[in-house]
């Protein structure tokens, strides 16, 4: 198993704050799930929001010991149309750490919904994800956010999706 959480609940941020790179899980030595989603929204190194809580019920649903979240963009806002205003919504090192935590990884989800075509982020990531898996996919297009899919959805290559359209 590739070790990279060290600690039950862990996270990381720019120095600023105003940035979260990565958040990981964990509560068993079991493979790590990387969910790669829009961008983060309230969960920090103590605090869970409904949306790691529920990328935490489908990791342990599909036999996970931990999950680990990256986003397209790091600014930190529950407001999609803050985020869009935001003039540096990425962040610096934002990329460095999707590459990081997919490369530590035994399975990526992406799970970004329809907002992540702003900028050409959803775009340019999924050109950085090596055999992707999603939930489903929105009428746009785009990987399903895990808000907007059952609890009991199985995980499916994306790649076989897209050819099924």
């Amino acid at each position: 198993m590739r070790r990279l959480i060290t600690k039950a609940y862990e996270a990381k941020f720019s120095r600023c704050g105003h940035y979260r790179y990565a958040l990981w899980r964990r509560w068993s030595a079991g493979s790590n799930l990387l969910f790669v989603m829009l961008n983060p929204s309230l969960a920090d190194e103590t605090v869970d929001d409904p949306t790691v809580r529920r990328c935490i019920g489908f990791a342990r649903t599909w036999g996970f010991g931990s999950l680990s979240v990256a986003n397209l963009f790091a600014f930190r806002t529950p407001h999609p149309s803050i985020l869009k205003t935001h003039p540096q919504p990425v962040g610096r090192f934002n990329d460095r750490w999707l590459m990081e935590l997919q490369q530590r990884a035994d399975l990526v989800v992406a799970a970004w919904g329809n907002h992540g075509v702003h900028q050409g982020r959803a775009e340019k990531v999924r050109s950085l994800l090596k055999a992707p898996c999603i939930l489903g996919l929105t009428k746009l297009g785009q990987p399903m956010h895990p808000l907007y899919a059952p609890g009991k959805t199985p995980w499916i290559l994306w790649e076989d999706q897209q050819n099924r359209i």
